[in-house]
């Protein structure tokens, strides 16, 4: 079990070093710090909502009433590519979300075609879909409503390469550096950071002091934390140093490698990510970006990889 994620845990970051690896170069190329020629200009007609048939609608939640199709406020916001639908939950209770000059703050809530929504007092319009992964750099936060915080990753996007709003998929924690999903599809957000799909991570760990064999046992038996027990698919010890490990891991738990390494009685000295599913950040230095592959974006859409 151990030999396995060694191997994968290795594999990625042995293709990072190869500073000749010409795979995908072309596909890449010119995505990096510049503009995506594929990328279309930014539609900015006002969302609109797609009428659907009985089969969709029931899958969909949206209903048809006196010929109108409604559609959830909380769907119209992700559709739009504002944020996750749990997230726009959020944002309607705390009253900044309004319909035909109204402010909406109960859950539930439907509108129809050509009503007037606003996010923050600006006007929703829609957007093209865009898929970014990023090597996010220490120091930077992914919480975009963080008042705190000096930096934000967000920040990093060139906005005259992508004007579109996007927003992280899943959170790292301002010390945590590595992969890192920026998208304005709501749906896929969802599907990628909802516990019940348990997609893959893999994480590079640096310790304060050596590991013990058990304890690496103990990160696959499970460990119990306050809010239950954590178990990795599979933890090894990387290029020999025992200072130095690679979990897989499902969980999306908040911060749930220093927890459980706390738990242990070690204390994380750096915390990089190399694989969240799928996805790796190959040929990116910290703090760069680029667009995704039309093979990624379907690779992600249809689960492809865990």
């Amino acid at each position: 079990m151990a030999y396995l994620c060694r191997q994968i845990l290795q594999k990625i970051m042995n293709r990072e070093r190869k500073s000749n690896d010409s795979r995908r170069a072309g596909r890449t190329a010119g995505r990096m710090g510049r503009a995506d020629t594929r990328s279309p200009k930014r539609e900015v007609r006002t969302a609109t909502i797609r009428k659907t048939g009985p089969k969709e609608t029931k899958e969909t939640g949206a209903e048809k009433s006196n010929g109108t199709d409604k559609i959830r406020l909380n769907k119209f916001l992700s559709n739009a590519g504002i944020c996750s639908r749990r997230d726009a939950d959020g944002y309607i209770e705390a009253g900044l979300v309004s319909v035909n000059g109204t402010v909406v703050t109960e859950l539930g809530t439907k509108i129809e075609p050509g009503d007037d929504v606003r996010f923050n007092g600006e006007r929703i319009r829609g957007e093209k879909k865009v898929y970014i992964v990023m090597n996010k750099p220490k120091n930077y936060v992914t919480t975009m409503s963080d008042p705190h915080a000096e930096h934000c990753v967000i920040e990093l996007i060139n906005r005259s390469l992508c004007p579109e709003r996007v927003f992280p998929v899943g959170r790292l924690d301002k010390a945590t550096t590595g992969v890192l999903l920026l998208t304005n599809d709501g749906e896929l957000a969802e599907k990628l950071t909802h516990p019940s799909y348990m997609k893959k991570k893999i994480y590079h760990v640096w310790l304060d002091k050596s590991i013990r064999s058990q304890d690496l046992d103990r990160l696959v038996k499970g460990i119990k934390l306050e809010d239950g027990t954590v178990y990795a698919d599979e933890a090894a010890i990387v290029d020999n140093d025992k200072e130095q490990i690679g979990i897989e891991i499902h969980s999306g738990k908040n911060r749930v490698i220093r927890r459980m390494m706390e738990a242990l009685g070690y204390r994380v000295r750096k915390l990089d990510r190399v694989y969240f599913a799928g996805l790796t950040k190959k040929k990116l230095s910290r703090g760069q970006w680029r667009f995704l592959t039309d093979e990624e974006v379907i690779m992600l859409k249809t689960g492809m990889y865990e």
